[in-house]
């Protein structure tokens, strides 16, 4: 697909998500950027008119809180985080609320953790909502619930719950804002004159090494997470935009002119399936499986199920149904899936044949320890 092609599909979009990062939306000293807020509403309200559904994904809890508060560097202690989010959180609400409204658009809050997406149900239940809500013309403002996550259900950045949310959603289109006008060839801070890179595939590995994983001060992103999210949304053929949120009506000079701004980012793959995308989407996975080269070669070139005598090693405490990472002997992820066996029990089969397992375990067996249907490739 030419870059004119790409583009012009990213304009025919239908369902898209739209994240706005925090460094667009809160000024060191005077908060919550509203200008600005209602420009982002008044240009999704022109989208919504043409009869596409918007999904906005918003960061600047924290650091609307964190101006509140007086607070010029984004703290490091969860409780402090958790405070400065319930903060800001209701500055952002009313700020979305109020533009959207008076727009004649309706708009509702909707807060994730981790756990929301990892558990299968409550998956479905949020992907249930979502569409609901897109049914009604509604527009869903998404944030990460920090008031309530702890480190260890945290997504880490609103960038991979913008992505996982397109996966859910099974959108068209990824659009992230921020504050530069692109992926660029190289560092800005010491190259000024870096180009901005307009077009890429997404699992184009030679971008990793051009990226900068630099932070803003108020932000928990970078460009590292940013091509991060972009590879998730592939996975279920979503195009990713990365653009800057300063320029003038980036919205709709993106969405509906089909504006060569920002570096679009093609999935250039055939989409995975809703329930191998919640897979794939997992970021903490129950435990590890060390699986040996025979076993990474057939499952990468093959297509077929994890047997446990590809299993060399197992790591973690996991049951039947649990999602868990499958990683060469270096340490590299390979694939990760729906586990056939409890920890307890694959270390009991790790190494056997199928028709083993039965000799070993008291349980009618199967012979798959992680089958190809619920398996994925990362």
């Amino acid at each position: 697909m030419s870059v004119s092609d790409s583009r012009r599909v990213l304009g025919e979009a239908k369902r898209i998500v739209i994240k706005v990062g925090s460094s667009l939306l809160a000024q060191p000293v005077s908060g919550l950027d509203l200008p600005r807020i209602a420009s982002y509403a008044r240009q999704i309200s022109v989208l919504v008119a043409m009869g596409k559904e918007v999904i906005l994904v918003s960061s600047g809890a924290v650091a609307a809180g964190c101006m509140r508060l007086g607070w010029r560097q984004r703290p490091s202690r969860v409780h402090e985080l958790q405070a400065a989010a319930a903060v800001g959180q209701m500055g952002l609400v009313q700020a979305y609320e109020a533009t959207l409204r008076d727009l004649g658009c309706g708009a509702a809050m909707i807060m994730l953790t981790h756990d929301d997406l990892a558990d299968r149900q409550r998956y479905l239940n949020a992907r249930a909502t979502l569409n609901q809500l897109l049914d009604l013309k509604i527009v869903p403002v998404i944030n990460e619930n920090d008031t309530v996550a702890t480190e260890e259900i945290r997504f880490g950045d609103n960038d991979t719950l913008a992505a996982l949310v397109t996966n859910l959603l099974a959108a068209d289109a990824l659009v992230i804002l921020t504050d530069v006008a692109g992926l660029l060839e190289s560092d800005p801070r010491d190259n000024p004159t870096a180009r901005r890179i307009a077009y890429a595939r997404a699992d184009d590995s030679t971008l990793d090494a051009k990226i900068s994983s630099s932070v803003g001060s108020l932000g928990r992103g970078g460009m590292v997470t940013k091509l991060r999210a972009a590879r998730i949304a592939a996975r279920s053929g979503a195009n990713t935009v990365i653009a800057s949120g300063h320029e003038h009506q980036v919205l709709e000079r993106l969405l509906v002119d089909a504006a060569d701004l920002g570096t679009l980012l093609v999935a250039d793959v055939n989409p995975i399936a809703a329930r191998k995308a919640w897979i794939a989407g997992q970021l903490k996975p129950k435990g590890e499986v060390v699986i040996d080269p025979g076993a990474v070669t057939a499952l990468q070139s093959k297509g077929v199920s994890l047997l446990a005598v590809g299993v060399s090693e197992v790591r973690g405490e996991f049951v039947r149904g649990e999602v868990v990472q499958c990683i060469d002997a270096t340490g590299r992820p390979v694939a990760q899936g729906l586990v056939n066996y409890s920890d307890t029990e694959l270390r009991s089969i790790r190494g056997l044949p199928s028709d083993s397992y039965n000799q070993v375990l008291s349980i009618e067996a199967e012979p798959e320890v992680i089958h190809r249907d619920n398996l994925v490739l990362l």
